[in-house]
This record gives C-alpha cells, sequence and structure tokens, in this order.
C-alpha cells in the first residue's frame, strides 16, 4: 500500500518540511522519483491502492473481530500502568536502564503500540475514503477536519506506519534469531537443560 501510495503521491507531493519560500527537506526529491521510476504511474498507483485497501480493511475488520470474541483483547488494551511500563521499556531499550522492565505476554510499550496501531487503521480507512470520495463521503471529510486536513493525517499515519515497521525491525535483530522464529512460526527452540 505504501509503494502504491507513493505512485499517487508523486501526482501532488506538497509535503515538506521549512517555511515560506525555504524548504529545509523535501520528503521525496525528484531524484528518488527517477531512481525508482515511480513518475507517470498515477492511474497504476490509485488502482493498486484501491485493491489492497480492501484488503488492508477486510484484514483489520477479521483482527479485530478475532481479539473481541478469543478474548485476546484484555491483554492488548492497556491498563493503568502501562504507560509507566512503557516508560521503563523506553528507558532499557535506550540503554539508560540495566534492568529488564517487568516481562510477560505484552509488555506496557507493546499494548500501546499494538492498541495504536488498530486505532491508526480506522483513522487511514477514514481519511482514506474522505480522500478518494469528498463529495459522496462529505460528512467523513468533515470529520476529518476538510480535504487538505484529511490528505495531511493521512500521509502522517503512513509515515507512522513505516516508524512502526522499522521499530519492530529493530527491535527483532536485538532480540535473537529465536525470538524472531516464534513470531513467525508460533514456536520457539528451548534447549534442554539435560544435553
Amino acid at each position: 500500500m505504501i509503494w502504491s501510495g507513493l505512485l499517487i503521491y508523486w501526482a501532488n507531493d506538497v509535503y515538506r518540511i521549512g517555511w515560506s519560500d525555504h524548504t529545509i527537506l523535501k520528503f521525496f526529491p525528484d531524484s528518488f522519483y527517477k531512481a525508482f521510476h515511480v513518475p507517470f504511474k498515477l492511474a497504476k498507483g490509485m488502482s493498486f491502492h484501491f485493491v489492497f485497501m480492501w484488503l488492508f480493511a477486510l484484514n483489520g475488520f477479521l483482527y479485530v473481530l478475532y481479539i473481541m470474541f478469543s478474548g485476546k483483547w484484555r491483554e492488548l488494551i492497556p491498563g493503568k500502568k502501562s504507560f509507566g511500563d512503557a516508560w521503563q521499556v523506553l528507558l532499557h531499550d535506550l540503554f539508560l536502564k540495566k534492568e529488564k522492565p517487568a516481562q510477560g505476554k505484552f509488555n506496557g510499550a507493546q499494548k500501546i503500540a499494538y492498541t495504536g496501531i488498530i486505532i491508526m487503521g480506522i483513522g487511514s480507512l477514514v481519511t482514506g475514503l474522505a480522500i478518494y470520495k469528498p463529495v459522496q463521503l462529505s460528512w467523513m471529510m468533515y470529520l476529518t477536519g476538510g480535504y487538505e486536513a484529511a490528505r495531511i493525517e493521512h500521509f502522517i499515519l503512513t509515515i507512522g506506519y513505516v516508524l512502526f515497521f522499522i521499530v519492530h525491525i529493530v527491535q527483532v535483530i536485538r532480540s535473537g534469531w529465536n525470538n524472531f522464529r516464534a513470531i513467525v512460526a508460533g514456536w520457539e527452540v528451548v534447549e534442554d537443560a539435560g544435553d
């Protein structure tokens, strides 16, 4: 979805960091578009984006149904201690605190991140539909703050997904191969003490 979104964004890439006519950072310079052969593929990008949007929405809907009916939501919803636990996890991950934070199936940071990603998914669907059909879904567009606001929100949510992915990759690398295997396969190898 991010790739097809880039093909769409190319047609009107307005986001930058700067003020007035001074640009400090343009998110995607022309050299980026040329290197990845992005220009002139708006229709292709829109086609792919809408196909994958339905898969994204269906996958998210089924996931939310699963965690609701299986009772797994109890393990994922942040509680009173989650933000304090998340702070301890952050300090540990930044090597500012040596002792490991409380261990469990999900720590406070994971509960916040995994609940946040569901909210982000809903936000992406709402802002995406508001951008796609601003007249037919005008109520949705107004809910997001108007067309320009919906477009900015959609872009920021995409950056959030990329950061979420990068943090997860770094965390998996730090925790080792056995943990990665457990995430993918659903089981981990435990060394037998008798060997």
